[in-house]
């Protein structure tokens, strides 16, 4: 990881109400990544991503944002998509985006230039000239979205983005979240969605009840699970429950289970010895959505204990 991260944060605390919503989360995002901050509904993902941009402050803990101390020093070089979406109604969509760059510093007739360019590059170029009140809800979205990419930040900030989106419009998304990485922009989005975060992220924290419970990559938030093997027999008796593990849990013709600590090898023998036979078998790592319901589950049942 670089030794200049875009984002550091050490034992960040914000309360509301007398509730840690934030209870001392560290990070460091590295420069040129797309880094997910993942968890359920009210894990404390909104007020994680605020308190790191320098909206709301904290009572505890530090953080720099690309270098700088105070998060706001950097507003410029930072893009950001709130979670609550807000255009004006009555303005065009190129002006929309134009206007948001100029909110960044970006003079306004290279804004509307590079608003124009971008609405082409994503579809949306026929509705350069529509007003926000005419769009759809997803259309007005990733409207808002190319205003928070249009002055080329450094850093790109999105609140739940895919969060009311077609199919069509979270494929354009990603494209745009890629694209961005590829010029060189670090991109910081929250989701609580797993296949977004598996498709995209280069490193990920899983966040619960205002902790960081999990922080790497997506193959070793998978790792933390056993691997699983599904084993369809050639002839499936009754019998052949008796010598499956005892997780072993049917699935259509076959049956599912974690690889057992010993490997494969002597229960495939005992299966053929006993007449059952192979139609079909693979072993595959569990996805990241069972890992992460995994890790949550685990933040639960900890704050239950």
């Amino acid at each position: 990881m670089s030794d200049n991260p875009a984002i550091t944060a050490a034992g960040l605390v914000k309360r509301f109400g007398g509730r840690r919503v934030v209870d001392g989360v560290d990070l460091i995002v590295p420069r040129g990544m797309v880094y997910g901050v993942l968890g359920p509904n009210g894990a404390g993902k909104t007020t994680t991503l605020r308190t790191l941009l320098g909206i709301i402050e904290p009572e505890e803990g530090s953080r720099t944002l690309l270098g700088f101390r105070h998060p706001r020093e950097a507003s410029d070089l930072v893009g950001y998509l709130p979670e609550e979406r807000g255009l004006y109604p009555a303005m065009k969509a190129r002006e929309a985006i134009a206007f948001m760059g100029a909110l960044r510093g970006l003079p306004w007739p290279e804004g509307r230039e590079r608003a124009a360019a971008l609405l082409e590059q994503n579809g949306l170029g026929y509705a350069a000239d529509q007003k926000i009140r005419k769009l759809s809800k997803g259309m007005a979205q990733l409207v808002q979205l190319l205003g928070s990419v249009v002055h080329r930040p450094q850093l790109l900030v999105l609140d739940e983005p895919f969060s009311g989106l077609d199919p069509v419009n979270q494929e354009r998304l990603e494209a745009l979240v890629l694209a961005e990485r590829d010029r060189g922009a670090t991109i910081l989005f929250s989701t609580h969605v797993m296949a977004h975060a598996q498709r995209l992220c280069d490193r990920l924290a899983i966040i619960a009840r205002g902790k960081r419970r999990f922080e790497g990559t997506v193959e070793q938030a998978r790792a933390l699970l056993p691997q699983q093997v599904l084993y369809t027999p050639h002839f499936p008796e009754n019998a052949i429950r008796a010598l499956l593990p005892p997780d072993a849990a049917p699935v259509g013709e076959g049956w599912r289970f974690e690889l057992p600590r010993e490997g494969i090898e002597g229960l495939l023998k005992r299966l053929i010895d006993a007449g059952h036979g192979i139609s079909g078998l693979s072993i595959e790592r569990p996805g990241l959505h069972e890992a992460f319901v995994r890790i949550v589950g685990d933040a639960d049942a900890e704050e239950a204990a």
